[in-house]
């Protein structure tokens, strides 16, 4: 009596690898870009901490809290930039955009508080490295913020930071 044949062929076993290499095309530049949205998030999250105090100084005082140096951290009642960081947000820094006067055929524009997460050079996804998250200030009265980034790419950003403007 012949025997059964047990296991698996060469050929078998070639053909589950070329499946599993096909699926691995697919799914890791999938987690690459899940891993740099999650360290963006981060920036957003820690920028969007400081939007209710920003907004108060603005509210009481009519300027944009600063926080570049200890003096103007200290009048603002924010933490200096450089104690604000997370694992690949390298400092969180309040201020403000620098307004335009009126020229003929151009209305005035006035200075908005912004808040910006710089991301850290190293340890971070290429794409977003030594890069920017803003998150400006807008309207008056009841006061929004729109986020916006000018070299990370949209599918980094969160939906929230999208240039739309949101609270």
């Amino acid at each position: 009596m012949k025997k059964a044949q047990q296991g698996f062929t060469l050929i078998e076993l070639m053909i589950v690898v070329a499946i599993v290499g096909i699926l691995a095309a697919f799914a890791i530049p999938a987690y690459q870009n899940y891993i740099a949205r999650a360290q963006v998030t981060e920036g957003v999250t820690l920028a969007s901490g400081l939007k209710v105090a920003v907004t108060e100084v603005y509210s009481q005082d009519g300027t944009c809290a600063v926080n570049d140096n200890a003096a103007a951290a200290a009048a603002s009642g924010i933490g200096l930039s450089t104690t604000i960081k997370g694992k690949y947000v390298e400092s969180v820094t309040t201020g403000s955009t620098v307004g335009t006067p009126a020229t003929s055929g151009n209305t005035a524009t006035t200075p908005k508080c912004t808040i910006t997460a710089k991301m850290r050079k190293e340890g971070v996804s290429a794409g977003i490295s030594d890069n920017d998250i803003v998150l400006t200030m807008a309207g008056t009265g009841s006061n929004t913020w729109t986020c916006s980034s000018t070299k990370i790419e949209q599918k980094f950003l969160p939906k929230a930071c999208t240039g739309k403007t949101g609270t």
